[in-house]
């Protein structure tokens, strides 16, 4: 079956807005005609390439297996203050359904609640293949861990139990202050060795039959696929039909790469690891 976007969530206005968080996207809880939601604006700081891979990353995310939040675009219809001077404008916006939980705080602890432990060995192999640098960047001098992209859900879920969340996907395929253009296809990008997403605490919970499975599933992602997640990014967030169809190359060509060498690289990164047979 072709992809198409689907979901239970369908808010279609913004009811209240509330006060912008001091983010590069200036982010900013709102209520909806469907509850309480997170909103990314037109006109944060960052720019509109950041709301277009956030947009695809989420999608990419679930398409690979994980638990995400809800998503939905959500067409804003006055401006509005946000933080450090910056003005939200009229259009459509990025936004997640708020959900109750906590941002995970970096500790081994936390994790042995959660239901779907298997989803950190993806998280891993997922952050790699899509060059996410703003959960846990593999740079030698790169950005510093940010725990909070790591979200515990406590919905639908035992009392005492958690859910792995992953969250906010600007930075899959760009880095700060990157935009997406046509050179995004580059073999540079395409081709880069670095595991992402391997935080300290994650390094004794990754399962090798995981490895294995994530490595089946980007085999699956094909051209098509791609482009049918970066059609349904807005023209309003001014991503050209040449970025387009580079970034559609760059996600299916990455797959199968990384499904290529993941295991290898995770054997180089963590030595004790063992073979795919332990």
């Amino acid at each position: 079956m072709p992809w198409a976007h689907q979901t239970n969530w369908n808010p279609t206005r913004v009811t209240e807005i509330g006060e912008s968080a001091d983010t590069s996207t200036g982010v900013v809880e709102v209520v909806t005609d469907a509850g309480r939601a997170y909103l990314k604006p037109i006109g944060n700081r960052q720019g509109p390439h950041v709301l277009a891979t956030d947009w695809v990353g989420t999608h990419l995310a679930k398409w690979f297996g994980l638990s995400t939040f809800d998503i939905a675009i959500i067409v804003v219809k006055e401006g509005f203050e946000l933080r450090r001077g910056a003005m939200a404008r009229p259009g459509p916006a990025f936004a997640a359904r708020a959900e109750s939980g906590d941002a995970w705080g970096g500790g081994p602890n936390q994790l042995a609640s959660t239901v779907n432990p298997q989803d950190i060995t993806r998280l891993v192999v997922f952050d790699t293949w899509t060059l996410n640098c703003d959960r846990h960047d593999g740079k030698p001098g790169g950005r510093r861990p940010n725990y909070g992209n790591v979200y515990l859900g406590t919905e639908r879920v035992e009392a005492g139990k958690s859910r792995l969340i992953a969250m906010d996907h600007g930075l899959c395929f760009i880095r700060s202050g990157e935009d997406l253009t046509a050179r995004l296809n580059q073999i540079d990008k395409v081709q880069e060795g670095h595991i992402h997403g391997l935080f300290p605490a994650f390094r004794n919970m990754l399962q090798n039959p995981i490895i294995t499975a994530c490595a089946a599933r980007l085999r699956e992602m094909d051209a098509t696929t791609a482009a049918a997640m970066i059609e349904t990014v807005p023209r309003e967030w001014e991503v050209p039909p040449e970025a387009r169809s580079a970034w559609a190359e760059l996600i299916y060509r990455r797959a199968v790469f990384v499904a290529d060498n993941i295991r290898e690289w995770i054997d180089r990164d963590v030595p004790w690891f063992g073979s795919p047979g332990e």
